[in-house]
């Protein structure tokens, strides 16, 4: 069997479930050692159990730099090097803008954007002197477009995505690529959440509650945590050397 990522570390935040999870098993099929990044380190272990390859856990509030900067500690310690960094962890809050306060507002930038920072700042350096690197930013379509009453968590997004662009240019006369994978909503508990909260406010049923979350997707489902996982995977393959600065929309059609 061919092991393409074989002898490469990745480095995988909110790798304890969902997405991130889905994100850690495919680079561990492909060969690569995988260092699990949460908060949660007993659902962390457990899933580095479930890998089939060298697999570290390294829990961590990715919000708080002195946090993270342990976490990488652990994980140089273990691995001589990190090849792929996979920036997953995550959280979204809804409110209409009116009601979005001050600490709302620095949970969604802190999670989604200053997360996203503190831990590629720990790994891009390394990256360019080693000349190779993967660096890939799980933001959202809500990156891409703006929606109603999450205007935090989109500002955060559409943050994450000129963080990717701006990266991508800083590194791009070296072999470090960064990009970004743009999930449409995907069966995780934000989904999950998201559909709770509008069957509480409006009355809805489960099934009409998914019905409207769905209703802007041309194929008329949410994404599967193993489609973004792809997604992941591919920009991490051997060929995938010419695609940088790209936020990639995984979403049925949603964004075009």
């Amino acid at each position: 069997m061919s092991f393409p990522l074989k002898g490469k570390v990745a480095v995988v935040t909110g790798a304890g479930r969902g997405i991130g999870a889905a994100i850690a098993t495919a680079l561990s099929r492909e060969g690569a050692g995988v260092a699990l990044i949460g908060r949660d380190a007993g659902r962390l272990e457990k899933q580095a159990a479930e890998l089939s390859t060298d697999a570290l856990v390294a829990p961590a509030d990715i919000t708080d730099p002195e946090s993270v900067h342990k976490a990488f500690a652990i994980i140089r310690g273990r691995f001589p090097r990190i090849d792929i960094l996979v920036n997953n962890a995550g959280q979204a809050e809804s409110a209409p803008f009116s009601r979005t306060d001050l600490a709302l507002w620095n949970r969604m930038l802190a999670v989604n954007l200053t997360g996203t920072y503190l831990c590629t700042r720990e790994v891009f350096l390394a990256m360019l002197k080693q000349d190779y690197g993967r660096v890939i930013n799980v933001a959202s379509t809500a990156g891409l477009v703006g929606n109603a009453y999450v205007s935090a968590y989109c500002a955060a997004k559409h943050g994450v995505i000129g963080l990717t662009r701006s990266l991508a240019l800083e590194a791009a006369k070296t072999a470090v690529t960064v990009n970004a994978v743009c999930p449409g909503y995907t069966e995780t508990d934000i989904v999950k959440n998201t559909v709770a909260n509008i069957m509480a406010k409006t009355g809805k049923s489960e099934a009409e509650a998914r019905a409207a979350l769905t209703s802007h997707n041309p194929q008329g489902r949410t994404v599967l945590p193993e489609e973004v996982a792809n997604a992941v995977l591919w920009l991490c393959l051997p060929g995938s050397e010419a695609i940088t600065g790209q936020p990639i929309s995984v979403a049925g059609g949603e964004v075009m």
